[in-house]
């Protein structure tokens, strides 16, 4: 069955009977969080809404006052999930949500565009293609593809689009009808119509989506560079089409203006001038790395200069890193003071030190995690930990004071 959705893709509201209302429970992610909805599945005479297939996620919208979850296609059923009962045999209104819908035409006529010019221009074939949130992408039978390729597609994709291509549906009976291409992509539940997606002079594809009906339609397309697939001897190229190009540079240009205030020079000179500022931190880095070293050393030469020896010792550099605490018992040498070392913010996170006798690290080395909120692990007698916040840090001296008084 061709839903109305499929037959006209720019048609945003529709009205159809109640065919069936069962109460339903759905598994779906909201604001980021995998939750349970319980609901109900709907099944109309006839839908705008497009149910998910084709690498095309399903259509989001109303039916009536109901809130539409998703789409499913079982059969040739488009099965959609609501948040609130229907009454069956009364009509239905329904409401697509229309800049999501156009978002999917723009993306998915998109994939077709730059498969098929891919496959013209240098033979690679499109495995599968994903449409993603923010940036969509197709994987291809290539272990490489360089910039001057994606480039010359990107700019033969975008003439396509200036030269107002047509693109239309055919539609076949049934799947023994269509004699001039592979057939084999069909879900294997799939029954009645068979629709092919014509871009005049470019390509020929069967599909179930929704689809733009003239190139321009798609505005523009900008290629984003290529990563490894999980499959060997393949490869992701990642795009955007239409409004998410618009969306992108947007988001850029605001970026730009923001770094144009912090580095006080114009946006050509932001790539020389950051390049500055890393160099220049890593030289910091470094010299701060060797201050801390020789801190670490001298602070052990004020601890070995104590005589006697005390029962613990307390130690704590709020600039300091890691490296600073091992630097220090290394300059200390063997000894029988139980040392708690610490660095970090006084209020924040922070990483900690307990060194000295193995029978007193375990004893006391539960408490001290506790107190300050820590995970570490003590092996012999060090306990190396990293601390949520120090804020409990004048427990844990509490602590020593009563361990040894």
């Amino acid at each position: 069955m061709v839903f109305k959705c499929q037959s006209d893709s720019f048609l945003k509201e529709f009205t159809s009977k109640v065919v069936s209302c069962t109460e339903a429970k759905l598994v779906t992610s909201i604001d980021g969080k995998e939750q349970t909805v319980d609901g109900y599945e709907v099944i109309l005479d006839d839908t705008i809404l497009f149910p998910e297939g084709g690498g095309q996620p399903s259509d989001h919208g109303l039916i009536n006052t109901s809130k539409v979850y998703q789409v499913k296609r079982v059969g040739d059923k488009a099965v959609h999930f609501v948040n609130n009962p229907l009454i069956e045999g009364e009509d239905a209104r329904q409401l697509v949500n229309w800049e999501r819908r156009f978002d999917h035409m723009q993306q998915h006529s998109g994939q077709h565009l730059i498969s098929a010019v891919i496959e013209q221009e240098f033979g690679f074939q499109t495995l599968s293609w994903y449409l993603g949130e923010q940036v969509s992408y197709i994987e291809l039978d290539t272990p490489t593809f360089d910039s001057s390729q994606i480039r010359q597609v990107e700019n033969r994709v975008n003439e396509h689009i200036r030269a107002a291509k047509p693109v239309r549906v055919e539609v076949y009976k049934s799947a023994s009808e269509v004699k001039h291409m592979d057939i084999s992509g069909l879900p294997d539940d799939h029954v009645g119509d068979v629709r092919v997606i014509i871009i005049d002079g470019i390509d020929t594809n069967m599909c179930c989506g929704t689809h733009v009906t003239n190139l321009s339609q798609l505005q523009v397309v900008k290629m984003l560079g290529t990563e490894k697939s999980k499959r060997k001897n393949q490869l992701l190229l990642h795009f955007l089409v239409g409004t998410r190009v618009l969306q992108r540079l947007s988001l850029c240009l605001e970026r730009e203006q923001q770094l144009t205030v912090l580095l006080k020079n114009n946006a050509s000179e932001h790539p020389n001038l950051v390049e500055k500022l890393v160099k220049n931190s890593k030289m910091l880095t470094k010299d701060l790395q060797s201050v801390l070293k020789d801190l670490a050393a001298f602070e052990a030469h004020k601890f070995k200069s104590l005589e006697p020896k005390p029962k613990y010792y307390v130690l704590h550099r709020k600039e300091a890193e890691p490296d600073f605490m091992q630097n220090f018992l290394r300059e200390v040498g063997p000894c029988d003071t139980l040392f708690f070392l610490s660095v970090g913010d006084d209020k924040a996170q922070g990483s900690l030190v307990l060194s000295g006798s193995e029978t007193i690290i375990s004893e006391i080395a539960e408490k001290v995690l506790a107190l300050l909120n820590a995970k570490g692990v003590a092996k012999k007698n060090v306990l190396n930990a990293k601390a949520s916040n120090m804020k409990g840090k004048a427990q844990v001296i509490k602590l020593l004071k009563d361990y040894f008084h």
